[in-house]
């Protein structure tokens, strides 16, 4: 038995490679079949079997010749009318920049002046009359105020973001960025060609020569728009070597940006109050007086600073830190004042500011938690008119501890 299975098994092995053997020998013959003919005397194109003399290539190149000379002559018509467009365009653009040149104010376009149409000047000046620069507002509560976002050469801070995302938009979007830019360009062509009526002086280079501002002089600028008005824009330019700023207003009333006034503003003078009301959080005013050592003292020097306190718990420490940055820096500019009441912001500030009789100042009513440089308190004071009947705003951009910038405006209205 064994046997007669071994020997089934082995004709079982055999059968099996025979049929293997068979597959391959007809798979192979298939491919044979279907190969494709390599004979050197393959047909041109054509009906396959058909032999075509030079007559039917000559007809052939010469169909073709004359299907690419009618697509060159397609592509010359329409070039042709490209250009014809393209310098109607051309007269369309150059009309619409002389237009754009015009205005009363100029901003330095003074020989397309009279070219402009007197209703055309009438209305943009209307736009400009009844805008809140010239004749200000009157508002029920902060509620009703226009944010004004604030940019530099290379960032926008938008005050609608809040706290809830970071207010500077990067990477600018391009049209805003090309907006920005041409704003900057209209108010360097005003400071460096000024009008007779302009509030500045000429002023010299270190060797005589006349002084000219570029994009680098830029400091800062925000603008706001009034849905019904326009957009508003202040630019602050000012050499490094130079105490001046050069501030220029300029006012885009849903057509070409016209200016509103160009002055020259020194502000070497000018004093900040800085009144912080206080209670207990002794901690937080020693980390406070460390940014205020390194940047009022230190840096600026033209700042007061005005503590209200409120109870005696951490009134000696508040006391003594006083004490020691006045050793240590010889800095007297303070004052401390000293409320047992309940803590209360808004009574904090009020008697702050009516503490200052030394005369006319300008006023930062500041938290403890707050963080500003040099930069901001210079904002502070470009921003300020001090006296002003009609109000003004300051816009200045600061940081928190956190490091979560905030833009905050205040007016005279409230």
């Amino acid at each position: 038995m064994p046997r007669r299975g071994l020997i089934l098994q082995t004709r079982t092995h055999w059968l099996l490679l025979g049929l293997a053997l068979l597959c391959s020998l007809i798979l192979f013959l298939y491919l044979l079949e279907c190969a494709p003919q390599t004979d050197g005397n393959a047909s041109l194109p054509g009906i396959v079997g058909e032999n075509y003399g030079k007559e039917y290539y000559q007809a052939l190149l010469q169909e073709q010749e004359e299907h690419y000379q009618t697509r060159a002559t397609s592509l010359k018509r329409q070039i042709a009318q490209l250009k014809q467009e393209l310098q109607e365009m051309s007269e369309k653009m150059r009309s619409l920049q002389e237009r754009k040149n015009v205005g009363a104010n100029g901003i330095g376009y003074q020989g397309n002046k009279e070219q402009a149409p007197s209703d055309l000047l009438e209305f943009l000046h209307s736009q400009i009359d009844k805008a809140e620069v010239s004749i200000g507002a009157k508002l029920p509560s902060e509620y009703g105020v226009i944010p004004f976002e604030s940019f530099t050469l290379m960032k926008v801070f938008q005050l609608e973001m809040g706290l809830t995302r970071h207010p500077e938009e990067k990477p600018v979007r391009k049209d805003k960025r090309d907006e920005l830019v041409e704003v900057i360009e209209a108010g360097l062509e005003v400071i460096n060609n000024p009008d007779e009526d302009d509030e500045q002086e000429d002023e010299d280079g270190p060797l005589g020569e006349k002084l000219v501002f570029n994009e680098n002089d830029f400091i800062e600028g925000y603008y706001r728009t009034e849905r019904d008005k326009g957009t508003l824009y202040e630019l602050f330019f000012k050499k490094a070597d130079l105490t001046e700023y050069r501030h220029v207003t300029l006012f885009r009333p849903f057509g070409p940006l016209m200016k509103v006034k160009s002055e020259m503003i020194d502000i070497t003078r000018s004093i900040i109050n800085i009144i912080v009301p206080l209670a207990e959080r002794t901690e937080a005013f020693a980390q406070f007086m460390q940014n205020f050592r390194d940047v009022c003292i230190h840096q600026d020097k033209r700042i007061h600073l005005t503590v209200v306190y409120f109870g005696k718990e951490g009134l000696s420490k508040v006391k003594s830190i006083l004490e020691s940055v006045t050793s240590e820096s010889n800095f007297h500019n303070y004052t401390l004042v000293s409320l047992n009441e309940e803590f209360n912001r808004g009574r904090g500030l009020n008697v702050g500011a009516r503490a200052w009789d030394k005369g006319e100042v300008l006023m930062f009513f500041c938290d403890v938690d707050i963080y500003f440089s040099a930069e901001f308190l210079n904002s502070c004071r470009l921003n300020a008119e001090p006296g002003s009947q009609k109000g003004f705003w300051l816009l200045a951009r600061f940081w928190l501890w956190n490091d979560l910038s905030v833009s905050i405006r205040f007016s005279d209205h409230w």
